[in-house]
């Protein structure tokens, strides 16, 4: 799970990997307790689960009055056994587990739920336990008459702070590609109808937040009152009460108008002005009276076309204020409701936080909260100019960009959101990214958003969360996301160890990123591997053991041959795939420039990037200011078809008639050179 998820409806379980649903009484032996009418429910969680591991979360609602100290305890049924907790300290004895509330969440409010979750490990079978007890009173489903008096306890007087509302949204998700997209409804761009259900998971995997965006365009009327069509504004109402009613924090804006009519700002200023104000008039008005877990964006990366920075800051500065007047002017639950203001482009340089701090001191309106979008250091986030890695330049551009959203509105009391977070590279392909890189880009990302009391909100327009099966697509990211909430985890320098066939086998090193863990053994599946016999660990040095990479590799059939995870004293494991390879082999061939391939025999490897070039060096195809190419937009590859497409976008940019080598970079190390002539729209590929 994603952190602590608070809700007072009777919750509806729905996990990635199993669920156990049960209610709890709530006992009477910690005196510091406050007893009423008792009861709870606990909800337990397998949210992903590898041969011989697994990671849980534990959710605990209280059904009775204010507690200020839990333990729970279980009973594993086959055999498990917690390795690593978060948010709890706990302790066994055999099967028997005992979890502890941490000084920071002992206490849960009546209708209140705290979480807590960990790594454990599994053999034959991985059920989930049949019961549990809260401060030692069994499981029963009802709700005890009180023992003692209840203490009264006046309720906190003032408002909840911008500040503390948006540190409350962390984590958060995006429902993209979805009311936001253009065309006649919210299934234009592939996406299914949105559900009840899918809001409700969005909840129970431990999200605190989901921003749903909107695009309003083929939903607005004409001059002169651009009124929005009502029945697309019931239906933006109807997903927002459904979140709201999975006790979410909710982020509505207006979204891709940004850049379909609103970048026309300059030039027609007097429509674009008036569509902007029905929008926001109507909203402020359908919400009025709203939950405050409600929060108004007033725009979706803001952009002008044909103007200077500064024109453009100003265009933003008068919408801005607009949307502040309009939604403050209405009254009601938006007299105090956070608003949310963009930078332009909704960019992280310091010449847009600086402009976006202009409007704000100028608001003076404690209610405001800035909001950034981030996608990574953009040659990484692409794969393009050989960034392949997760390395320090990559890192330093997270922290450069944290700290500056920090420095000028976390450090002088204004809450950041970033409302957009991943990786550019995942709206062409999910796998663009090397998987181990990948995780450790959110690993850090995660990390750091938290040291610096940032909030981030997933990108996700349908690749990551299945909007019907509600099944992660990448559960080693999922795991990761989840972990970076509640602190490092353990990562390394690849998460593949690549061993030649041809070769003689020796003992592999791998270097460890502890982070501030500490490394705990190595696993292959549920067999823990032996220290000194099947591996060494010198600081941050493991080195594999010949002898069991020999066992491993078996056959020595190209591919993955076996998956080893290695465990930390938090956070998510890290995988090491032993893979069985061979130096891949390419084929001549030819074809049309608008489906050309390259036949490839893998032979167990995998392609990192490739480079192109013309005979005199300089480079070839698209973005040619770099050799190396854009992962997924001009090549990929296919490694069930056996080959690397080389797409029309890049045959577009190639000189007709010249020759261009190519060098594909394998993550073996290995290197294969090719060549391709497009003439006329036909291609050539040959060996020489």
């Amino acid at each position: 799970m994603l952190g602590v998820k608070r809700r007072t409806r009777r919750w509806v379980a729905i996990a990635v990997m199993g669920v156990a649903v049960l209610a709890a009484g709530l006992g009477i032996l910690v005196p510091s307790i406050a007893y009423a009418d008792e009861g709870c429910e606990v909800e337990y969680t397998v949210s992903s689960e590898w041969p011989g591991g697994f990671t849980a979360n534990v959710a605990i609602t209280n059904l009775g009055s204010a507690v200020s100290g839990w333990d729970l305890a279980w009973t594993f049924p086959n055999g498990q056994r917690v390795t690593q907790a978060w948010g709890a300290i706990t302790t066994s004895s055999g099967d028997q587990v005992t979890a502890t509330n941490e000084s920071y969440n002992g206490s849960i409010s009546s209708s209140g739920t705290v979480s807590f979750g960990f790594n454990g490990s599994w053999t034959g079978a991985n059920e989930v336990p049949g019961s549990f007890t809260l401060n030692g009173t069994v499981c029963d489903g009802g709700v005890a008459e009180p023992t003692t008096p209840p203490e009264t306890t006046p309720p906190p007087t003032g408002s909840v702070s911008a500040m503390e509302t948006v540190a409350a949204m962390q984590p958060g998700w995006n429902l993209g590609n979805s009311l936001d997209s253009v065309g006649p409804d919210e299934t234009a761009w592939g996406n299914p109808v949105i559900t009840q259900a899918l809001i409700e998971n969005i909840a129970d995997q431990g999200y605190n937040s989901i921003r749903i965006p909107v695009t309003w365009d083929d939903h607005q009327g004409g001059a002169p009152d651009y009124a929005v069509e009502g029945a697309y504004l019931d239906r933006v109402e109807e997903v927002v009460g459904w979140a709201l009613d999975a006790d979410l924090y909710v982020v509505l804006n207006i979204h891709h108008d940004s850049w379909i009519w609103i970048a026309d700002m300059n030039s027609n200023r007097t429509v674009v002005e008036a569509r902007y104000e029905s929008i926001w008039n109507t909203l402020a008005d359908r919400f009025r009276d709203a939950s405050p877990k409600l929060l108004f964006e007033s725009i979706n990366e803001p952009q002008f076309n044909n103007v200077d920075d500064a024109t453009a800051y100003a265009l933003l500065d008068d919408l801005n204020v607009s949307f502040h007047e309009i939604v403050r002017g209405s009254g009601g639950g938006n007299a105090d409701r956070v608003l949310i203001l963009p930078t332009l482009h909704t960019n992280a340089d310091q010449e847009r936080l600086d402009a976006l701090t202009e409007t704000i001191e100028a608001l003076d309106d404690p209610n405001l909260a800035a909001t950034i979008h981030y996608y990574g250091f953009w040659p990484f986030s692409v794969n393009i100019a050989g960034y392949t890695t997760f390395d320090a330049e990559v890192q330093q551009d997270i922290t450069d960009t944290f700290d500056r959203a920090y420095d000028e509105f976390v450090a002088n009391g204004i809450p950041v959101l970033i409302g957009e977070y991943g990786l550019l590279g995942f709206d062409a392909h999910t796998g663009t990214i090397e998987q181990g890189e990948k995780l450790k880009f959110f690993e850090y990302a995660g990390y750091y958003a938290n040291e610096k009391e940032l909030t981030l909100q997933l990108w996700d327009n349908g690749q990551h969360l299945g909007r019907t099966s509600f099944q992660w697509s990448d559960p080693e990211l999922f795991a990761m996301l989840d972990a970076s909430v509640h602190g490092r985890s353990g990562t390394a320098e690849t998460d593949q160890v690549f061993i030649a066939q041809s070769d003689a086998v020796t003992d592999e090193t791998v270097q460890l990123n502890l982070n501030g863990t500490s490394f705990e053994g190595l696993h292959h599946g549920s067999t823990p591997l032996v220290e000194g016999t099947d591996y060494t660990v010198s600081g941050s040095t493991l080195t594999l053991k010949a002898s069991k990479l020999t066992e491993l590799l078996g056959d020595r059939s190209h591919g993955v041959r076996a998956d080893l995870h290695a465990e930390f004293s938090q956070g998510a494991p890290w995988r090491i795939s032993i893979v069985s390879y061979d130096t891949p082999t390419v084929s001549a061939a030819s074809g049309s420039a608008s489906s050309f391939a390259v036949p490839t025999a893998f032979n167990g490897d995998q392609l990192a990037t490739m480079e192109a070039v013309y005979a005199d060096g300089t480079p070839a195809g698209p973005q040619n200011w770099t050799s190396y190419k854009e992962f997924a937009r001009a090549f990929g590859p296919d490694y069930t078809a056996g080959q690397i497409s080389l797409t029309s976008d890049f045959f577009a940019e190639v000189n007709d008639g010249q020759k261009v080598t190519l060098t594909f970079h394998f993550w073996s190390g290995e290197t294969v050179t090719y060549y391709v002539t497009e003439s006329g729209g036909n291609v050539t590929g040959s060996l020489s």
